[in-house]
């Protein structure tokens, strides 16, 4: 299972895509709202319906975390203490965490950066600490994948659905979903 966590002010695209995209590919993936309301509203007046509340994820057999950026999406995703342990323990277990935007931050704050290539959006490069900043759309090193920004919302999500072993998957989506043609034409 795949989880991705919503706090008010989260970026809509930056959720919404990757979890399109991990849905196609039949990958089992819910959105989790860090707050006891199932509904979360995101920066631009969008309200999700999470699959299920912070309380009820199994982290222990999470494959993977997720943060979208967005503010104040962001900074409350790191002022929530309980998912600010998780993301060290699910480090800790050897496992992946992918953040986009100024989701990253998050990870540089917990000092889980060090030493590890990672992107974000413009600007909040300061807050990875201990990362070799790259300004690249997406960045994956060990276990972190990264991503700058909105318009790296795609890449982001295919290189999610790549890095647990579906890259058939992500191929046949990056044609099916015309996201190659639209970029190389």
């Amino acid at each position: 299972m795949i989880y991705i966590f919503l706090a008010e002010g989260f970026e809509e695209v930056e959720a919404l895509i990757p979890l399109d995209i991990l849905r196609r590919a039949g990958v089992e993936v819910k959105l989790a709202s860090i707050d006891e309301n199932p509904t979360v509203t995101g920066a631009h007046g969008v309200q999700m319906l999470c699959d299920t509340l912070f309380g009820r994820v199994d982290f222990e057999s999470a494959l993977m975390l997720v943060l979208p950026g967005g503010l104040p999406g962001a900074t409350n995703l790191d002022a929530h203490e309980p998912l600010r342990k998780a993301l060290v323990r699910h480090h800790a277990a050897g496992k992946t965490i992918a953040a986009i935007c100024a989701a990253p931050m998050v990870l540089g704050h917990l000092g889980l950066l060090k030493g590890v290539r990672a992107t974000c959006y413009p600007g909040f490069e300061t807050e990875l600490t201990g990362a070799h900043y790259t300004a690249a759309l997406v960045e994956q090193d060990g276990q972190f994948i990264t991503g700058k920004g909105p318009g790296a919302a795609f890449e982001f999500g295919y290189t999610i659905l790549n890095s647990i072993g579906k890259q058939a998957e992500a191929e046949q989506l990056r044609e099916g979903m015309m996201y190659d043609f639209l970029m190389h034409g």
